[in-house]
């Protein structure tokens, strides 16, 4: 079934009559850049005053959800600690709650101060955060496998270096057991006026030398989906997933059994949206401050 335009106000309140949890992708959908879209905090303050649960899913690695919440304050928007689930606390719950992560071994990260500040709040160390030390042929001999290494985690890294990518591959080909881990694997990075390289992107670099596939942690993969339901008790017959990302935001919801609202304020326009070929959205409207009218 296609998915369906929503634009008057009577198909607007059919629909947030239909569900009691939201859950919200951030870039494209609630701010860009470091710009809010019209209308979106009187939207999410209509749907709080409604009962509705407010989530707030990000692939996202390069912040902790300490710093999201400082954002969403900056920008006038009410959201705690425990309304954002980031691909990097995904990555740290995986580790520390699910996999029993060993509390001796150690995990070098290739990423922002997120993933570190997310793995560090559960009780693992991290390291290669300040490993931009230069490197030449002659002194590659240096990088060696570390036995306290127990994972490599990749995520967004605006400081990516050889040494970073020679570390890792070494410790995933010879430090047995080694677990590859990656917060995303999101093909590009949305930027402003422009797409960058995102961390799949990266992480394809060492997917190549190590013919090593790492276990995806965010949206539109499971592991996160299945954190997600279990810490907030889902019922997905009462949840939307809202998003700008066909591949990733929509996806994720499809998996989870949930219904989808895509926007046309990121990544998606509404010829990709209507496409046989994508994933299809159960519903679609220009903007998220769209359902603000409902406030009036």
């Amino acid at each position: 079934m296609p998915p369906v335009k929503l634009s008057t106000a009577s198909e607007l309140e059919a629909l947030v009559d239909k569900f009691d949890t939201f859950l919200f992708d951030c870039d494209g959908v609630i701010w860009r850049g470091r710009t809010i879209i019209d209308n979106v905090p009187e939207t999410l303050d209509m749907l709080r005053k409604r009962g509705k649960r407010l989530i707030f899913v990000t692939n996202n690695s390069s912040t902790s959800r300490r710093d999201y919440a400082k954002k969403f304050a900056g920008l006038g928007i009410q959201a705690s600690v425990e309304e954002i689930f980031s691909s990097a606390y995904a990555t740290a719950v995986y580790l520390h709650d699910v996999i029993k992560f060993d509390a001796n071994k150690k995990a070098y990260v290739i990423g922002g101060s997120g993933i570190r500040q997310e793995l560090e709040d559960v009780g693992i160390t991290t390291l290669g955060h300040d490993d931009n030390r230069s490197v030449s042929l002659a002194t590659l001999a240096e990088i060696e496998p570390s036995d306290e290494i127990g994972a490599v985690v990749c995520g967004i890294d605006y400081d990516i270096s050889y040494r970073k990518l020679a570390t890792a591959h070494v410790n995933l080909t010879q430090n047995p057991g080694c677990l590859f881990i990656a917060t995303n694997d999101d093909r590009t990075l949305p930027g402003g006026k422009h797409m960058y390289p995102g961390t799949g992107s990266l992480l394809s670099v060492l997917t190549h030398s190590t013919q090593t596939t790492p276990l995806v942690m965010g949206k539109p993969n499971t592991p996160m989906l299945e954190c997600v339901i279990k810490k907030y008790h889902l019922d997905p017959s009462r949840s939307c997933m809202v998003g700008d990302r066909l591949d990733t935001d929509i996806l994720f919801g499809i998996k989870g059994g949930l219904s989808t609202l895509c926007v046309l304020t990121g990544v998606a326009d509404e010829a990709a949206v209507l496409s046989s070929d994508s994933p299809q959205a159960t519903y679609y409207v220009q903007s998220l401050g769209d359902l603000a009218q409902l406030s009036q």
